[in-house]
């Protein structure tokens, strides 16, 4: 009895330290006595679940990478993969067709310039490689294909792409098609071209018939036929704006009468004529920058250029302030290049920073409040000055010459609009910022540069 009752309680202590080791061990993992002592038994069967749970886990992410590249494939946008020795990985069927790609089984990698011949979309690559940051960049895409056919047959698409870098060196780039985009704009333009050239000839009617009775009416009747004057010139100048901003976008380098010009005395030019604008206000304008210097660029659109860029820093500049005008040369990339950087900074209220990328677009005004009128001194009498750090080089004077300042000063919205495309026609750059010391605006002007002889140059100085 003595034995039967020991053998009973040692089987029965066993199984109780068997079901507490069984309980425990699924919330702690920490090894104990009791791993190595039953270590022998269990191994297997926690080899064996750990098995299953592996096979679990890597068939969960084998079914999702097979969702994802058939997303990939159905996806409405370009997608594609490049190694760090920009050989093709993988493509989408967008890309693709965007690319003008012949689908094909994944194969050993091949160089992407050999398969697309985008120099646009190999710099894009190494941009985003070297910036190891998010890149974007917009070009228009020439397919080429050596059958002659199918060549006559393809045409030019605009693409947008954004470059990803990703680990090893590799890119990712989505591709988007901007041609629906592309034909609403030339749509819209064309449709705005129309209208203007309807609108202009009944305008110029109206103007005649006014003009012819404004000198024939006693006040009061004469200043309601002033008033209609002034609108239907607001309005023809407004319809010249339309007809030049879309001649402006259909002009090549080539059609420009490019000669050589000094930027310097232009700037002078220009500030003479909106002397009387800034003399209302109070507001004097300070040159910094050389006695001289010549460019090649077309000379009427460069005076539009400056025109309406300093009428707009005048418009939204307080009264008794100053207007900073900075020119000068800077070296661009490579370090052989330069380019002509003006800059006009003034001290108004500056543009909001979600507006800074619509400044330059048709129409845009960043605050409505501030469209037109920027409320000045009226009747002020101190005349506005120049301080230039060029002697006897801006003096005041007066030009019969010079185009009416309400045609820049007309707040239609379109100004910096025409600004922006006479500087790209020249092969630059228009960009604006708020200037970090006076909190105004800061418009920078980039143009190309090449020395040119002032003796030959055959300018009236």
């Amino acid at each position: 009895m003595d034995v039967r009752f020991l053998l009973g309680l040692l089987t029965g202590v066993a199984i109780a330290i068997w079901c507490h080791y069984q309980t425990s061990k699924s919330t702690d993992l920490s090894p104990t006595w009791l791993d190595r002592v039953f270590s022998p038994f269990t191994r297997p069967a926690r080899m064996a679940k750990a098995i299953a749970l592996q096979k679990r886990v890597s068939q969960e992410l084998h079914d999702e990478l097979e969702a994802l590249q058939q997303l990939f494939q159905v996806a409405p946008v370009g997608f594609l993969k490049v190694d760090e020795e920009n050989q093709l990985i993988s493509c989408n069927a967008r890309a693709c067709e965007l690319l003008s790609l012949e689908p094909r089984e994944p194969q050993k990698p091949r160089l992407l310039l050999e398969l697309v011949r985008s120099y646009e979309l190999d710099d894009l690559i190494e941009q985003t490689r070297q910036a190891a940051k998010p890149c974007q960049n917009e070009w228009l895409f020439h397919p080429v294909d050596a059958d002659y056919a199918k060549l006559s047959q393809q045409q030019s698409r605009p693409l947008r792409g954004y470059g990803f870098p990703l680990a090893n060196g590799c890119v990712a780039v989505f591709l988007e098609s901007r041609e629906e985009a592309v034909l609403l704009t030339q749509q819209r333009d064309r449709w705005i071209s129309d209208v203007a050239h309807e609108l202009k000839t009944p305008l110029t009617s109206i103007r005649l018939v006014a003009e012819t009775l404004q000198s024939r009416l006693e006040p009061p009747t004469r200043d309601w036929v002033e008033r209609l004057l002034r609108e239907t010139v607001r309005l023809s100048n407004l319809v010249q704006d339309l007809l030049d901003l879309n001649q402006l976008q259909g002009q090549s380098t080539a059609r420009l009468k490019l000669k050589p010009v000094d930027l310097a005395r232009l700037i002078q030019s220009v500030w003479v004529s909106l002397e009387p604008v800034a003399r209302k206000k109070q507001i004097q304008l300070d040159y910094v920058g050389p006695e001289q210097l010549l460019i090649q660029a077309d000379e009427a659109r460069l005076h539009r250029v400056l025109l309406n860029l300093l009428d707009n820093s005048v418009k939204y500049s307080p009264t008794q302030q100053r207007i900073r005008i900075q020119l000068g040369l800077t070296s661009t990339e490579p370090a052989s290049a330069q380019q002509v950087h003006l800059q006009i900074i003034d001290a108004g209220p500056g543009f909001p920073e979600g507006a800074l990328p619509f400044v330059f677009d048709r129409f845009y005004r960043a605050d409505p409040s501030r469209a037109r009128n920027v409320a000045g001194v009226a009747g002020a009498s101190t005349d506005s000055t120049i301080n230039t750090t060029a002697p006897d080089l801006f003096q005041k004077s007066r030009s019969l010459e010079e185009p009416d300042v309400a045609q820049a000063n007309s707040g239609n919205g379109l100004g910096l609009a025409i600004a922006r495309q006479i500087v790209e026609a020249h092969q630059g750059t228009v960009i604006a910022r708020n200037h970090p010391d006076t909190g105004g605006g800061w418009l920078q002007v980039f143009l190309p540069w090449h020395p040119l002889d002032p003796e030959t140059s055959n300018l009236s100085m």
